[in-house]
């Protein structure tokens, strides 16, 4: 099987495969990944290999010869196949995923999205309306998100759903028997905009029609109808690894290797973040953070410069724009979690470039474990604030201010 779109996440791939070659695949998949995990990409690029598949029914048997009345011999009537005959697919490497398939246009392959009404139709939204956005908004975001995709087809304030209608169309387009007579499925992303309108579908997703599969796409368990996670075989996909985000990063975005480090560290495992930050990343974070805390920190015979500095700093930071702000802090606290893990691991298991290594260390010697929490507490509360619009060059007065308290005069600071 081919995944293009996905980045690693070989475990998976090898449990689906496993699924597939050993009849082991339930008639309904639910991948469960948070944003950036590659769900959608891991989900549809599956379909994609399903329906690729060559078909093979049953060979019929034999007509049965017989002498008729007038001397000769007839073949007597043979029963119709049943729509419920077996099929049995037969993998064919070498075509890999069939043009259509890859293209989103096959026929058996069917979408379920959240969607808003096109344009000014009076008619319910239902996927169908938007199939040509789809196709194209999955070719340039795999890992997009729903705001990606709601944006995309430029839905402004309106809020997506998946319609009464959208169950419906489900319902019809599924009882049709297959165009190429083999495996129907139909890719549902983010069941959890269904709400109560998903009871429509458990009859469906319990007893499919035959050759039926159903592969739905979530990044919550919480927020799907219990009674539709029951009917499902779970697949559960973590986030990436910060190593698989940096080669990603240096293969398909021609990145340098220390900016896709920086920006590996601070994404969380989510590479639609990584693709974020990497549009706001002309900044040297490693620097920027040296200066500002060497400004916060200031000791000795050169303390009375300190506010002087500190101002300059907070000023500089304050301009960065929320975006980048969040991008530094979020960095600040990667590095935090890296100093715990060098100071638990040891410097010989840890994979770090020199920069942030030296940096962690640095961090270790200057604080210990109380202290560093405290730390993360309250760059986590900036980005908060950061997000709902505070004033930065207040957020970042006060931040400098608590830091200082925190390192120096040895002050946990209890955040309310």
């Amino acid at each position: 099987m081919q995944f293009p779109q996905v980045i690693a996440q070989q475990p998976i791939l090898q449990q689906l495969q496993a699924l597939e070659s050993d009849n082991r695949l339930s008639h309904a998949l639910l991948f469960i990944g948070k944003e950036g995990s590659g769900a959608l990409p891991m989900a549809i690029n599956f379909a994609q290999n399903l329906i690729s598949q060559k078909i093979q029914t049953a060979p019929k048997p034999a007509p049965v010869v017989v002498a008729d009345l007038f001397g000769g011999f007839s073949a007597l009537p043979t029963e119709e196949e049943t729509p419920t005959e077996k099929i049995t697919p037969i993998p064919n490497p070498t075509i890999g995923i069939e043009v259509a398939a890859a293209a989103l246009l096959h026929p058996d392959l069917h979408f379920s999205i959240p969607v808003v009404k096109k344009g000014n139709s009076d008619k319910p939204a239902v996927s169908a309306d938007w199939a040509a956005e789809w196709r194209e908004f999955f070719k340039l975001m795999p890992y997009g998100n729903v705001f990606d995709w709601l944006q995309f087809i430029k839905a402004d304030n309106r809020q997506g759903n998946i319609t009464a209608e959208e169950c419906n169309d489900i319902i019809h387009k599924l009882s049709l028997k297959a165009f190429s007579g083999g495996l129907k499925i139909l890719v549902l992303w983010m069941p959890e905009y269904l709400g109560a309108m998903g009871n429509k579908l458990l009859k469906l997703i319990e007893e499919p029609p035959p050759n039926t599969l159903f592969l739905l796409v979530a990044e919550s368990e919480e927020g799907i109808l219990p009674t539709i996670v029951s009917r499902c075989q779970v697949i559960r996909i973590p986030p990436l690894h910060e190593d698989d985000i940096e080669a990603a990063l240096i293969s398909r975005c021609n990145m340098e290797p220390a900016a896709a480090r920086q920006i590996a560290l601070v994404s969380d495992g989510n590479y639609r973040e990584a693709l974020q930050l990497m549009q706001h990343n002309t900044e040297d974070w490693n620097a920027l953070l040296r200066d500002w805390l060497n400004a916060t920190l200031q000791k000795g015979p050169s303390a009375f410069k300190r506010f002087d500095m500190q101002l300059k700093m907070t000023a500089q930071l304050a301009e960065l724009g929320r975006e980048k702000q969040k991008q530094l802090l979020r960095y600040f606290l990667q590095l935090l979690e890296q100093s715990l893990r060098l100071r638990l691991m040891g410097e010989a298991q840890l994979k770090l470039p020199d920069a942030e290594k030296e940096f962690a260390q640095r961090l270790n010697k200057m604080s210990g474990l109380s202290t560093q929490r405290a730390i993360a507490t309250e760059i986590e509360n900036a980005i908060y604030y950061i997000e709902r619009n505070a004033n930065p060059k207040i957020l970042f007065q006060a931040l400098t201010i608590k830091l200082r308290s925190i390192v120096l005069d040895k002050t946990i600071l209890l955040s309310t």
